[in-house]
């Protein structure tokens, strides 16, 4: 039997509250009883006083000890849950107020390796809602769910797109709600194009290179040819590793990945269209968890720890994200002023 969460998940059992409480008394009982026949009971003196102090010191400690014995034989917890959320970045992004928080994939990872170390964590959730971002990360925190030894499961809230169904692709199963925008399989590079405003202010640019290709992207000059040929060639190699991976994850064909198009589709088309594997709420996704670990289920959530400071800082921004931020963040290309991003 499970409690349920604000949003009708079960976030725990009555055996992972009930069964170490029972156990915690009992110890803590059988301190008290112990404690009371050697320094009471057995004791006929003016020391009995002395001796009820002493029980109560006992039980304390045995208290504290059958809560220890307590947690070491049930679990409280046997899903973890990570959540990327925002804009996917190295790094966590702060920003301005009003601007997407951005998820930290090597924070994203670190919970997820935290998870897969504890004993506990039977399988894993992941929930997705992110518009995508930066091209390494991302694929950073893919490899980290394929890596988890158990059942991964990705869910999509609101956006799963670009970098953050590249995520999903790496886990066993994709739930999306129906609502849901899933997909944006493509790679977008893009450069400032400044030349004619450097002009008009009189300005200039003048490089000192080593290498043919090395200022290619460069906002301030203008793309030759070969250039805009060689960073198109970029663009490709990033979207063909992109659908090479989606194809090998979900067991499809590279060109019926191809056939997106980079679209972002409704969580109903999504699954038509075989970029998602069931449609329902989170606590239909923890049913089915259910059924396939064959117990009931408790999800802890995984999140790095945050300063009192930084937690007000995520709560301000979370509460001004909005999906007009774009359905991708942007990325730095190897090249000066180009900007890669899925």
């Amino acid at each position: 039997m499970s409690s349920q969460s604000s949003d009708g998940g079960p976030v725990g059992t009555v055996e992972g509250t009930v069964v170490p409480l029972v156990v915690t008394a009992l110890v803590g009982l059988v301190g008290v009883v112990a404690a009371w026949y050697v320094f009471v009971r057995s004791t006929d003196s003016l020391v009995d006083l002395f001796g009820l102090l002493v029980v109560a010191g006992v039980a304390l400690l045995a208290l504290w000890v059958g809560s220890r014995i307590a947690g070491s034989l049930v679990s409280p917890y046997n899903v973890a849950e990570v959540a990327v959320e925002g804009p996917i970045a190295r790094e966590r992004a702060g920003g301005v107020p009003g601007s997407p928080t951005g998820a930290g994939a090597d924070d994203v990872v670190e919970q997820i390796e935290l998870a897969d170390a504890d004993p506990a964590a039977e399988a894993l959730l992941v929930k997705l809602n992110t518009p995508g971002g930066e091209i390494v990360p991302s694929e950073d925190i893919r490899i980290a769910a394929e890596r988890f030894d158990g059942p991964t499961v990705a869910y999509a809230t609101d956006v799963c797109a670009s970098g953050g169904y590249d995520i999903a692709s790496g886990c066993d199963e994709i739930w999306a709600r129906e609502g849901s925008l899933v997909g944006s399989i493509g790679v977008i590079g893009s450069r400032v194009n400044a030349n004619d405003l450097a002009e008009r202010l009189g300005l200039s640019y003048e490089g000192f290179t080593a290498g043919e290709y090395k200022d290619a992207g460069t906002p301030l000059k203008e793309l030759r040819p070969d250039e805009r040929a060689y960073l198109q060639g970029l663009v490709d190699d990033y979207y063909e590793q992109f659908v090479e991976t989606v194809a090998e994850g979900r067991d499809m064909e590279p060109a019926t990945v191809e056939e997106t198009e980079a679209r972002v589709f409704l969580g109903s088309e999504a699954r038509e269209r075989g970029l998602v594997d069931e449609l329902g709420t989170r606590r239909a996704v923890t049913d089915a968890l259910e059924d396939r670990l064959g117990e009931p289920v408790a999800v802890r959530e995984f999140e790095p720890a945050h300063s009192l400071r930084e937690r007000v800082s995520l709560g301000a921004q979370r509460a001004t994200y909005a999906f007009g931020a774009g359905l991708a963040s942007a990325v730095d290309g190897d090249a000066d002023g180009l900007r890669f991003r899925r």
